[in-house]
């Protein structure tokens, strides 16, 4: 394995809290210039439009997304992802920008001494070496799955970014579809996000969040979804199903959401809907056990909601 170019250690970077950006320059694998962010009444706190719908902050914290009695009201999923993520103590620090634009989990990467495709180098290490905690839905050349749990919430709520160059950005329009295996976001050079806009709530939604986890490793997830539902008749409606840990990006499990849809609430239904929730995976030599996982969250969750 090659060594890591010098050119991407030393890069500028954005610091906000700096729960991520202050590891990796412990580590060596960061050592450029440090630009800090000051926080506005733009960047920080949850706003409310007329319509109902809310815009975050960027530089708001992980906790005081978590702890907002109005935001769990109206956007529950994202305020459950948000108290369920890494430790307390992050979650009081991280800001939800930095969480978007969080660098990647892998061992590799993290190892200033070995050139992976996100440092320059020209392959995945981990695809030939140990990918345990990596993508079970092998999507592009770098195999670490994406490890933001606030982007995969924000995605089966089809929030907006906006950044200080552009408005209107989807979760995909941030975070790519998994191809480029050089990239964490697309986000431009010096390109920095200022806020999330969030649609209007529906109606009697229902929603909840849950991860598997590893016992010595709880700060990551292996597996982790969000499930929105309207549930009317006894039938689901406006079902939306997002999950992360399983690929470099989050994704719609929309065959398991289209399983769902209009259908009346029974045992059958939702246990399809758990099955399909692997439809297109194609995992690696040792992540065939994320499956497993997706199902049994995916079925575990659903039956909650309707409960």
């Amino acid at each position: 394995m090659s060594v890591a170019t010098a050119d991407v250690i030393s890069a500028p970077e954005f610091r906000a809290a700096g729960t991520d950006l202050s590891e990796r320059r412990r580590s060596g694998l960061s050592c450029g210039a440090i630009i800090d962010l000051a926080a506005s009444p733009d960047t920080i706190g949850v706003a409310w439009n007329a319509d109902g719908s809310a815009r975050i902050g960027a530089l708001t914290t992980i906790a005081a997304i978590a702890s907002d009695p109005r935001l769990a009201q109206a956007y529950p999923g994202i305020a459950a992802a948000a108290l369920g993520l890494a430790t307390p103590q992050i979650r009081h620090m991280a800001t939800l920008g930095g969480n978007l634009a969080q660098r990647s989990r892998c061992w590799y990467f993290r190892n200033p001494q070995i050139a992976c495709l996100k440092k320059g180098g020209a392959d995945c290490p981990a695809r030939s070496g140990n990918h345990l905690y990596h993508v079970t839905f092998d999507l592009g050349p770098c195999v670490a799955p994406h490890p933001s749990t606030m982007a995969m919430a924000l995605l089966a709520y089809d929030a907006k970014v906006t950044t200080d160059r552009r408005s209107g950005l989807s979760i995909s329009d941030l975070l790519g579809d998994g191809s480029n295996g050089a990239a964490d976001n697309l986000l431009a050079s010096g390109e920095r996000i200022e806020r999330i806009e969030l649609p209007v709530p529906l109606a009697g939604e229902r929603a909840l969040y849950k991860r598997a986890i590893s016992r010595t490793h709880a700060e990551w997830p292996l597996v982790e979804i969000c499930v929105r539902a309207v549930i009317s008749g006894g039938a689901f409606q406006q079902v939306h199903i997002a999950a992360g840990g399983i690929a470099p990006v989050p994704l719609r499990l929309a065959a398991s959401a289209a399983a769902l849809q209009d259908k009346q609430i029974s045992a059958a239904t939702i246990a399809q809907a758990a099955e399909l929730a692997t439809s297109g995976a194609r995992p690696l030599p040792m992540t065939g056990y994320k499956l497993e996982l997706l199902t049994g969250l995916v079925r575990d969750v659903i039956e909650r909601i309707v409960a």
